[in-house]
């Protein structure tokens, strides 16, 4: 596992202090539309268990279901979620995760050796766990260590949006959404990367900054 990566960088930016945060983009960086690279949507939220917080990132949007038992990560796209809780627009910690094989390595909450656009895999991080990877149509499988849980794989794609209406309105044609609208994305699956983690991992803060980065060699 190299150590070193030279990167390419989307990322998602917002913000989150105890309740939820979404953000979606789907198919609008052309250079990574599609790839393992593309991210589609970053959500966190608390967890089921009020001392956990979830994070997710979903890639590689629009996956029909004819397509989705072909999707994969890929090896050389490293998926980061960063947390400032210092309030200086800086990651104080990293969750990396990387795949190799059928299995999804995962390392953090730890602080990055460096912060910005370059990153470095933190083998040696306290927390170093993995997940197989869920096939598409396997019941999700699901890892627990270090009070934290993981998972990575195929899901439906949560994100509703009505595309048509939205251009609707974009156009001057209409000005408000339909009720109930349709859902564009209903039918369609992304690859889902998913770490629940407590609180206590990340600082004191009451307030987090959070967003998702993808870095490629």
């Amino acid at each position: 596992m190299n150590k070193k990566r030279k990167i390419l960088i989307t990322s998602v930016i917002g913000l989150i202090a105890g309740l939820t945060l979404i953000s979606a983009d789907h198919i609008d960086a052309p250079e990574v539309a599609g790839g393992a690279s593309d991210i589609t949507d970053f959500y966190a939220f608390q967890g089921q268990d009020t001392n956990n917080l979830v994070f997710v990132a979903n890639v590689q949007g629009l996956i029909s279901p004819g397509s989705t038992a072909n999707a994969s990560f890929s090896e050389n796209t490293l998926i980061e979620f960063n947390i400032d809780n210092d309030g200086d627009n800086a990651e104080d910690l990293v969750i990396q995760a990387i795949p190799r094989g059928n299995k999804m390595y995962f390392f953090g909450p730890s602080s990055p050796t460096t912060t910005g656009l370059n990153s470095t895999i933190l083998q040696s991080s306290a927390y170093t766990n993995n997940v197989a990877i869920t096939n598409y149509g396997q019941n999700a499988v699901i890892e627990n260590n270090d009070g934290m849980m993981f998972f990575a794989g195929p899901r439906d794609d949560p994100f509703f949006m009505d595309f048509a209406q939205y251009s609707e309105i974009i156009a001057g044609n209409a000005t408000s959404f339909n009720d109930p609208g349709t859902d564009t994305f209903a039918g369609t699956n992304v690859l889902s990367v998913v770490v629940e983690v407590p609180k206590s991992l990340l600082g004191s803060s009451a307030t987090l900054n959070t967003w998702v980065e993808v870095k490629n060699k």
